[in-house]
């Protein structure tokens, strides 16, 4: 039903940032079977090569070069970003270049092309932002949102997503979330990993979710916030 609701919209110009990535290869593959023009552009830090969609057209760029693009965009997806919490401990620098000087800078973009925006939120902004780099860095992302709609009057959207999980997620090293490191262990025939005592409540999405939430943040939204998630948590236990 999604995609062929797809297919009644006009053929759009939509930019993705880090589309190489986990979320945006995905959400890349939706767009472009609704008959869009999709762009990605990634410095390829968490992005790879062969998450490629080949209707897709991909340039090498880190989201803070933005400007130097065409600014002939209808719709922007801003999804690039250092997510993961614990590495943002030992790169609060590159996380604030990336996280909230990118962001800055994409929302300038979308000022100059006069496109409606959409930004990757995250759940951390139910807790403390002073809790970690990357929840604060992304508490500042929304702020900086927020400032754009309100001074310059435009229309952006905030899609926080929750903990996604699905094909083509990380699955090794410090950027890989729990599922996917399980898979990897499974794999490797090891024993799953738990840190703690695994009580620790998450409420887990699935990418295809995730993907549909964000279409309806585009062609639904009117300037609000979002929370993309199924609204039940599970303890690492039980999910293990």
């Amino acid at each position: 039903d999604c995609l062929r609701t797809y297919r009644f919209l006009s053929t759009m110009k939509i930019l993705v940032t880090g589309g190489a990535g986990f979320i945006g290869s995905n959400l890349i593959e939706r767009l472009v079977k609704g008959g869009h023009k999709v762009t990605s552009i990634d410095n390829y830090s968490l992005g790879f090569k062969h998450n490629h969609i080949k209707e897709a057209e991909y340039i090498e760029l880190d989201v803070n070069d933005i400007s130097t693009l065409g600014k002939d965009y209808d719709l922007v997806y801003h999804l690039a970003a250092l997510s993961r919490v614990q590495p943002s401990f030992n790169r609060p620098s590159e996380t604030f270049h990336s996280n909230v000087n990118g962001t800055q800078k994409v929302c300038e973009f979308v000022r100059l092309c006069n496109a409606k925006l959409v930004y990757a939120g995250s759940s951390s902004k139910h807790g403390n932002p002073s809790s970690s780099p990357y929840a604060f860095t992304k508490h500042l992302g929304e702020e900086i949102c927020r400032l754009y709609r309100g001074t310059y009057g435009l229309d952006i959207e905030v899609a926080r997503f929750y903990n996604v999980y699905g094909r083509r997620e990380i699955l090794d090293g410090e950027y890989a979330a729990v599922i996917g490191k399980w898979r990897t262990q499974i794999d490797e025939g090891k024993s799953i990993t738990i840190v703690g005592d695994g009580e620790q409540k998450r409420d887990f999405t699935h990418v295809d979710d995730i993907v549909h939430g964000c279409y309806l943040a585009w062609t639904k939204g009117k300037q609000k916030e979002y929370m993309l998630c199924t609204n039940k948590s599970y303890s690492i236990l039980k999910i293990a």
